[in-house]
């Protein structure tokens, strides 16, 4: 068993990998080259009727032909219980079924039912095999980043993930701490107040940290889960839409 330790962002709407070489951040390529992995789950069945399934860009192309068995933006129901009002605002936005299971979000595909925390896991298993790929040898250690403001309840859930896709999670870090160890800022004595702004596929986060003597101390955090890089396409897809229809209705 191999000895390195990988880091994983498990991300609303895509999610990284990345390692320590030379002393700095690396983050890795996936198959498709990209160093970012669309955080999408397409489950289906094969022509012998077993299941099928596809992570990443690969499901993601599925959304259009397949929405119902395409899952995306799991991430928001992570630790959450079903009368969350984020929950049931994602349940106004998601192309697949969720149903109430023990007040918890479930997605229902084909019959099955999956806890967020299984498809993320999904995901999970996805990005390290990314890094074994890099490696030529099977890689199991981990740390995952979240969020901030993420409650004990959603970082449990999180290291559940890890866990159900076969990781071993030495640790579950803060996305602004980490944002600040890659950066280096922490490698000198020089106290700061360093703010970190990390806008997502699916989210907005900002978070003030305090930086001193190699530690790293999140101040205050706040952010937005309707707030990223797909909230804004929406926004202009609809606008454009109703300048459209300004423009050529009647």
């Amino acid at each position: 068993m191999s000895n390195k330790v990988f880091g994983i962002d498990l991300g609303t709407g895509m999610s990284a990998i990345a390692i320590i070489e030379g002393g700095k951040a690396q983050v890795i390529a996936n198959k498709e080259g990209s160093r970012t992995t669309p955080s999408v789950v397409y489950i289906g069945k094969d022509k012998d009727g077993k299941e099928d399934r596809k992570i990443g860009a690969s499901a993601k192309r599925g959304i259009i032909m397949n929405p119902k068995n395409t899952i995306s933006f799991v991430k928001r129901f992570m630790g959450s219980e079903w009368n969350d009002k984020d929950v049931q605002k994602m349940l106004t936005m998601v192309t697949y079924d969720v149903v109430n299971k023990n007040n918890k979000p479930y997605i229902k595909i084909d019959g099955k039912e999956y806890s967020a925390e299984e498809i993320s896991s999904f995901i999970l298993t996805e990005m390290a095999s990314i890094a074994s790929d890099y490696y030529g040898e099977e890689v199991k250690d981990c740390v995952i980043t979240v969020p901030a403001w993420f409650n004990d309840i959603q970082r449990k859930a999180t290291k559940l993930a890890g866990e159900l896709a076969g990781l071993n999670v030495l640790r579950i870090i803060n996305e602004p701490t980490a944002a600040i160890l890659a950066a280096g800022m922490d490698k000198d004595s020089k106290e700061r107040l360093v703010l970190v702004s990390d806008t997502g596929a699916g989210t907005h986060d900002v978070s003030i940290c305090e930086v001193s003597e190699g530690m790293v101390e999140v101040l205050a955090s706040d952010g937005d889960v309707f707030l990223g890089g797909q909230n804004y396409d929406n926004e202009i897809v609809n606008w454009l839409a109703e300048e459209f229809m300004k423009d050529h209705s009647g």
